[in-house]
């Protein structure tokens, strides 16, 4: 099981996330920031839990943002 973690407030929307796992992020077509899709807010932070085998595609998510503001950790 993993746990990511997106600290959205801080996203510049740069798209790199969506490009590494479309099927766990998304563009907001409001605010141009990235969506970490079915997570829930808490303090500023978006939270998702997910199988491990999102685990390679979501840590380039993390890597690759210019903001490091993307964690995955296993638990």
């Amino acid at each position: 099981m993993l746990r990511i973690y997106h600290h959205r407030i801080k996203c510049i929307g740069c798209n790199y996330c969506v490009e590494a796992a479309p099927y766990r992020w998304e563009m907001n077509s409001t605010d141009g920031k990235s969506n970490l899709k079915d997570a829930t807010e808490k303090k500023g932070f978006y939270i998702v839990l997910v199988s491990d085998d999102e685990l390679e595609d979501n840590l380039e998510a993390a890597e690759i943002c210019p903001v490091n503001i993307i964690r995955v950790e296993k638990i």
